[in-house]
Order: structure tokens, then sequence, then C-alpha cells
């Protein structure tokens, strides 16, 4: 693949990316709501000192929400994936645990690549549920967040990849409830290997840096993967 049609492709799959997204239909905005409230909620637990009876209160709230929910229909076909690696960005990725807005545990993370610059960029922040030392955002979750950024990174390969080693280097504190700032690249390609690296940035400090190798798969992989996921949910 040339540079060009490389380029082209990559502005194709991010084109098709935000137009899915944005073009949600059915339960999909009902499902960013509800999961915009429960981050409201997850942010506002770390960090209340309420009362006991209102805290046992709102736990049997939140327990009877939890099983009427445990009711309804499952979706068979959940729209694209969850991660953008795996996907090259044909799909929106609202079940992402670092990007989806359907997914009350993402912060949400906004990535999106630039194929001019051959960068991923990005910008995000991390509530009270993501608290680590006093004041600061949690390493696991910047390390989830640097598989994130560096997988999606993979898109400037022409194909998706899956994480075969991530090495993440914390320089300073991260803080949280801040507006950070993120950078990730693919470095070189050596066979099936994807070799990426990125930082994330408080201003204009770098908080952490990471490299990885993800391993690039073809679209047989991928399917292979949705036959498992379908056999472990089905009924015994």
């Amino acid at each position: 693949m040339t540079e060009t049609e490389l380029k082209g492709s990559i502005v194709e799959r991010v084109a098709r990316f935000r137009a899915d997204s944005l073009a949600a239909t059915g339960t999909w905005p009902a499902k960013r709501n509800l999961a915009a409230a429960l981050r409201e909620l997850l942010d506002c637990v770390c960090a209340t000192d309420a009362p006991e009876d209102e805290l046992l209160k709102t736990a049997e709230e939140v327990r009877t929400t939890a099983r009427r929910f445990a009711g309804q229909p499952r979706m068979t076909e959940p729209a694209g994936v969850a991660e953008m690696a795996l996907s090259g960005m044909e799909t929106f990725h609202d079940r992402s645990p670092l990007v989806g807005l359907s997914n009350p545990i993402a912060p949400p993370l906004d990535l999106v690549p630039d194929p001019d610059a051959r960068l991923v960029r990005g910008s995000g922040s991390f509530g009270n549920a993501y608290e680590g030392a006093p004041g600061c955002v949690h390493g696991g979750y910047l390390a989830a967040a640097f598989d994130e950024l560096l997988g999606m990174a993979c898109i400037f390969s022409g194909g998706p990849g899956m994480t075969g080693e991530l090495v993440t280097r914390y320089r300073r504190p991260t803080p949280t409830r801040t507006r950070l700032r993120f950078e990730g690249r693919l470095d070189r390609i050596d066979g099936r290997k994807l070799y990426t690296s990125g930082e994330i940035y408080a201003g204009d400090r770098v908080t952490a840096e990471a490299s990885g190798i993800f391993i690039s798969i073809t679209r047989d992989k991928f399917d292979e993967l949705n036959v498992r996921r379908a056999a472990r949910e089905e009924p015994a």
C-alpha cells in the first residue's frame, strides 16, 4: 500500500467512524445518556461523605435498577467492537472501556488519528473514580489508556493489531480532574510486529510515556474471536 493509498484509507475510516458514531440510532443515544449519568454517580460515590442512611438507601435503589436491567434482552450482535485496535475504526466503539460513550467505566477519552502528521491525538480527563495516590490518576488506568492509544496508532499500518507488549514509564504524577493530552504513533513495522510509542501530557509536561509492540492480525482471526465470544455466551 502506497503512502497516498494508506492516507486515503485512514481518512475514509475516520470519516466512517465519525459518521457511524454520530448517526447511531435506536437505543444508543439513550445508552449514552444512561452511561453519562452513571459516570456522575461513580465520581460522587468515590468522594462523598454522605450519611449512612443515604448511602444504604441509594445502594438499594441501584440494586433494584440493576435487577430490572438483568431481565432486559441482551444484544446478540453488539455493534462493531469495543477496542479500536481490532477494528481499524470501521465502526463506532460505544462499548470501549476507554473511549466508549455507552460504557460508564470509560472516562471517556477522545482519540482521533491525524493522517497528515501520522499521529493519534486525543484528550480527556480522569475523575475521582480513577484516583490512585491523592489527586493522581492510578497508573493502571494510564497503562490502559496507552493500550488504547497505541492500538489505535496501528491504523497507520493499514490494518489492526493486538497487544503483544506494552511498557509504560511514569515520569511524574498525572493529575485527576485535569484535561490531559495524548499523542501516539506507529514507529516502524517488522513483519507482523507493529512498533508504537506515545505520551500523555498535563499542560506542556509529559507525565507518562509508553512503547508497545502490536501483532497485526487478519480478518480471519477477528472472525474467530467473534465466534469464541458467541460460544461463551450461549446458555449451558
